[in-house]
């Protein structure tokens, strides 16, 4: 009868379980139908993986979230799911992308795919918001590292796309949110890796410029929150501070939290700091 009992509890326990889990996170496919842009055969499937939060949370704000990792890998446990978490807990629903990463063997144009992922999700969320019980008009993009640079792409990129756009819906995303970002492609300033993943080991001037977000900056470039430790041995906070000069320089609000210590690829927690910049990031999200 104990063995029983204790079978039928771990039956229960599995259940609750997978309908907990199954209710956090719905994973959607960017292309449902129709060709997927520049794809060859082969190479991973682009999607959409949707944390919710608690319905008496929500507050109609959606945040697009872009892991890091040099446009070779996506770091999506400490960049990816946490900051969703950390989102619904605030009631922001979440949206963690699975963009593809820039390979030649698998894809055409490869240093436009990610931007064009990234696209595709504002698009869908936009054009799907009643749905998703979102606000269309409060969808912002968050990244790390070059995720960072994706974000920043997609908030200065947005009046071209390689999509079908036939309601033009608007591409620009209404926020958008860097943390510890590559932002420029220009030698000295640029994380190397992630500019050769991204445009190739010998990109041409003109493709630099382009994915050089600080130089693409305008009045119509969304608001935007940035944080970056200035011992970051890894990408520079030079790459920072050029972006928010940008964004002043254009009268475009901005948000820069500085840490003196973090290095690179602290995530939502910084261990060496007693504000976490996630917290205010959050607050200030709230009252855009």
């Amino acid at each position: 009868m104990m063995k029983l009992k204790t079978a039928l509890a771990i039956v229960v326990s599995l259940i609750l379980y997978t309908v907990q889990t199954a209710h956090a996170q719905k994973a959607v496919p960017l292309y449902p139908e129709g060709k997927v842009p520049f794809a060859k055969q082969g190479g991973e499937v682009p999607r959409l993986r949707v944390y919710k939060p608690a319905k008496d949370l929500s507050k109609g704000a959606a945040v697009i979230v872009c892991a890091g990792g040099g446009y070779g890998a996506r770091m999506d446990s400490y960049e990816g799911v946490e900051p969703c978490k950390k989102l619904n807990e605030a009631g922001i629903t979440a949206f963690l992308l699975d963009y593809r990463l820039p390979k030649d063997e698998f894809m055409d144009h490869k240093e436009l795919v990610p931007l064009t992922d990234a696209q595709r999700a504002i698009q869908y969320i936009r054009e799907n918001a009643a749905q998703l019980g979102v606000n269309p008009k409060k969808i912002g993009i968050m990244g790390f590292s070059a995720g960072g640079h994706l974000a920043a792409t997609t908030g200065t990129h947005f009046t071209k796309t390689a999509l079908s756009n036939p309601k033009n819906t608007s591409l620009r995303p209404d926020f958008i949110v860097l943390a510890y970002p590559v932002i420029s492609m220009k030698d000295g300033l640029t994380h190397q890796g992630s500019r050769e993943n991204l445009l190739g080991k010998n990109p041409d001037s003109l493709t630099v410029a382009s994915f050089s977000n600080e130089m693409q900056v305008n009045q119509q470039t969304p608001p935007a929150y940035i944080t970056h430790g200035m011992d970051d041995g890894l990408v520079p906070v030079a790459n920072s501070l050029l972006f928010y000069a940008a964004l002043k320089d254009h009268a475009v609000p901005a948000e820069l939290m500085l840490y003196a210590h973090g290095q690179h690829g602290y995530g939502t927690h910084n261990r060496q700091a007693k504000v976490q910049w996630i917290d205010d990031c959050i607050r200030w999200i709230k009252g855009l």
